[in-house]
């Protein structure tokens, strides 16, 4: 009996062997990544990663670590203007996290540049820049962890929540101090102040209806053609295909625009615009009837084009729209 008792000591130590060894190796290479991650990223919050760093750390087991990865392609000859504005949100959303007081390492922020690292493009079938792939800690990345650039925008803010969607990791953002705005709010004030110093009396100015209209004007201008929707979402400024080299101006969602495409609908709302303010002084001013005449006429030409452009705007975003003037 005594022998049977060791002979079984003796085949479960034969058997459990290897396995231990092999679970104490796979924790020694976890433990070298991690250390090595965490060493790159006291250096650099965005750790630049080539074809075989990227294998090695970011698709070899073992590994129990998120890593968030943009491709991107910054070399100057790529002419990749979204790729610089983007990687300037991410260096943003990786510097927040880097010097969180939760920073821990079970996420890191990665990237790879074409030009350092086309093998890995040609590997995950990639063939668009910029593009930013959560690999979770375990398992391979799902459908929900490429994030949706066209529709969210690159704004480290939108970036910060899809990371903490994708693995539950909260980042708050800090962004460095922008001095332009409390610079713009001097220098207006000052101008504010010099007028009002330099013309202190004669204050009539501040009572020109036909001022005060124009700023309004402006201000609803901006809002109404996407401004803030910019602001907020921080979407590229437009789209070039990487197969054809063409430029997309107008994005083809009603969820989502470029900064290119607020530019183009301001323009076509200030022509409306005008063209109605031009009626409106060819039907009441004192002027003689061929001024007025021409003025009525480039007023309807101005309404007439450019709203004739807006609905062509309106109907490539809204697919199936069945109406159109002048332009399809």
């Amino acid at each position: 009996m005594a022998a049977l008792s060791v002979l079984a000591l003796l085949l479960l130590l034969a058997c459990g062997g290897p396995r231990a060894a092999g679970q104490k190796r796979k924790e020694m290479v976890l433990s070298e990544k991690v250390s090595q991650l965490m060493e790159w990223t006291s250096k650099r919050s965005v750790i630049r990663m080539n074809g075989d760093k990227f294998r090695r750390l970011v698709k070899a087991p073992p590994r129990n670590y998120s890593v968030i990865v943009m491709f991107t392609a910054l070399q100057p000859h790529r002419q990749c203007v979204v790729c610089k504005q983007a990687d300037e949100e991410y260096q943003i959303l990786a510097n927040s996290w880097r010097y969180s007081s939760a920073f821990t390492n079970k996420i890191f922020f990665a990237m790879v540049d074409f030009d350092e690292g086309s093998d890995v493009f040609q590997m995950l079938n990639m063939n668009s820049a910029p593009t930013f792939i959560n690999f979770p800690a375990k398992g391979k990345p799902k459908r929900g962890d490429t994030y949706e650039l066209q529709v969210r925008g690159f704004a480290a803010e939108q970036l910060a929540r899809w990371v903490a969607d994708r693995t539950d990791v909260n980042i708050r953002v800090i962004r460095p101090p922008n001095y332009a705005g409390p610079l713009m709010l001097g220098l207006l004030l000052a101008v504010i102040g010099g007028l009002v110093y330099l013309r202190g009396s004669n204050l009539d100015f501040l009572y020109n209806k036909t001022g005060w209209a124009f700023a309004a004007l402006c201000f609803v201008l901006a809002m109404t053609s996407g401004q803030m929707w910019n602001h907020i979402r921080g979407p590229p400024y437009a789209h070039k295909n990487p197969h054809t080299g063409q430029v997309s101006y107008i994005h083809g969602s009603s969820q989502a625009q470029f900064v290119a495409e607020t530019h183009i609908v301001l323009l076509f709302n200030g022509g409306v615009t005008l063209g109605m303010v031009l009626l409106h002084e060819a039907a009441t001013s004192d002027m003689d009837v061929g001024k007025r005449k021409i003025m009525c006429i480039a007023g309807i030409g101005l309404v007439v084009f450019f709203f004739s452009w807006l609905l062509s705007v309106f109907r490539s975003k809204y697919h199936g729209y069945p109406y159109s003037f002048l332009m399809s």
